[in-house]
């Protein structure tokens, strides 16, 4: 699958979500993709998070993403299963107006209640458009991938140098810079290159051509 000229939307639950999943990635296809990054909760009712919303914006701003691409929901984290409809809703109007070609959005096997709902709305949404889902360490169990993207050292140096953007988190064992080369050594393994990142296939739309 090449994804450069494509239009690849990223949805994450919360700030650092979408970085963790797939820092690598974005930093590999930014300049030559057109890409949306959407978090649904900026984390800011809670006071021990009210620095996150920035260190995201710097954080992105590490692996080449401007502030333009960078989407902030209205939702309330913990409690996205009481916002179905209203997910589902303000889904539909991302695919009425950036139109995706590519949907990246948290795994199925993603246990985080936020990270779930978003998910199965995000499934419903965006019907005929291939979805792959990325892993948040801390919440996934049983994640195996099985869509793996070659990337480089400089991707890999990029997304941890992203990642240490979030002070909040600096003590989190899943912000260890060794544990998240160590994943991409291994995805890159698997795929028989030195890195890569992996997800796994909530859908794939093709089509043969000669």
């Amino acid at each position: 699958m090449n994804f450069f000229g494509k239009r690849v939307l990223f949805l994450g639950a919360h700030p650092d979500d979408i970085e963790i999943g797939c820092g690598a990635l974005i930093h590999h296809i930014v300049d030559q993709t057109e890409i949306l990054c959407v978090t649904l909760s900026d984390n800011q009712k809670n006071p021990d998070l009210v620095n996150v919303k920035s260190e995201h914006l710097k954080s992105m701003q590490v692996l080449g993403v401007p502030e333009t691409k960078i989407i902030f929901g209205p939702f309330i984290t913990r409690v996205f299963p009481d916002a179905r409809q209203e997910i589902l809703e303000y889904f539909l109007k991302l695919r009425r107006e950036f139109q995706p070609d590519l949907i990246f959005v948290h795994s199925k096997q993603d246990v985080h209640q936020d990270h779930l709902t978003m998910t199965d709305e995000a499934l419903r949404a965006f019907r005929g458009i291939t979805v792959l889902g990325f892993d948040v360490v801390r919440s996934s169990y049983g994640f195996f991938p099985h869509f793996l993207v070659e990337v480089s050292e400089e991707d890999v140096q990029n997304k941890i140098e992203a990642l240490s953007q979030y002070e909040t988190y600096r003590d989190r064992y899943y912000f260890n810079s060794e544990l998240t080369r160590s994943i991409m050594v291994r995805h890159g393994a698997l795929a028989e290159v030195p890195f890569a990142e992996g997800f796994d296939i909530l859908r794939i739309v093709g089509k043969f051509e000669v």
